[in-house]
């Protein structure tokens, strides 16, 4: 081996390129909704695991100035993600999620076929370290069904659901604890979910957790004006919703 196999080579450029700046939704000069990417955490936690990267230290570099988170989204999660750009707004906006005033609309995609409209009053702790329950309520409206071609448990077809999912309360992984708690298990979650049906939908070339914040809608705490910003979906959540029109042609097993 040589001393240049060793250094390695001066012409090649081994400096890692920038993360490209996140999707801005909307922005003022007090806040900012934007989208963000499944896969990335919003900030340090004690699930980071060793991660160095986070949404929280993106954005202050993107913008070049302090920015104040007013809410979290899991890491698996993608979607509206709202932010201030003062501690009074961040202050202002903390107060109206605390009084319900904010609409935070999801959509996901479960196993199984639930009702058209119910709602899971099924109360949540906080998470690791948090053993106290709190209520926790979440509304639910069916929007698609689908019927596919793949075995599971003894059946010939499995079925899903594409929901939208309204949470009332604020509590740890919410949404995804309550489609457990009624077995209509939300797809890709490696933690609450079902392991034979997120398989099928990797076999589908989708590995993502199938979770969005889709909507977000709040007055505005300084304009009194109504701000209303949606988030598109990626590229594997849209695969995943062409399956309520079209059947797949792959037929995997989930057994």
């Amino acid at each position: 081996m040589s001393e240049a196999d060793l250094i390695g080579d001066p012409m090649i450029d081994t400096t890692e390129a920038a993360p490209a700046p996140l999707r801005v939704l909307f922005e003022d000069e007090a806040l900012a909704v934007i989208d963000k990417p499944a896969g990335l955490m919003v900030h340090d936690s004690a699930l980071a695991r060793g991660e160095t990267d986070f949404a929280a230290d993106r954005l202050r570099e993107q913008f070049g100035r302090p920015i104040f988170l007013v809410h979290r989204l899991d890491r698996a999660t993608s979607g509206c993600l709202l932010l201030a750009f003062d501690r009074d707004t961040a202050s202002a906006l903390g107060k109206v999620l605390m009084s319900h005033e904010v609409e935070k609309t999801y959509w996901a995609v479960c196993r199984g076929w639930p009702e058209a409209e119910f709602t899971i009053d099924h109360a949540l702790d906080g998470g690791p370290g948090k053993p106290v329950k709190k209520p926790a309520v979440t509304q639910f409206c069916t929007l698609s069904t689908c019927e596919l071609a793949w075995p599971s448990a003894g059946f010939e077809t499995s079925r899903y659901a594409w929901l939208e999912a309204r949470p009332l309360t604020g509590r740890f992984r919410q949404i995804r604890r309550h489609l457990k708690h009624v077995s209509h298990h939300l797809i890709g979650d490696t933690s609450h979910g079902d392991g034979r049906h997120n398989r099928a939908f990797r076999m589908q070339g989708i590995h993502r957790m199938l979770l969005h914040a889709r909507r977000l809608a709040f007055v505005h705490p300084h304009r009194g004006d109504a701000v209303e910003v949606e988030a598109p979906v990626d590229a594997e959540f849209a695969r995943a919703l062409a399956l309520f029109d079209v059947a797949a042609d792959a037929t995997p097993s989930i057994d």
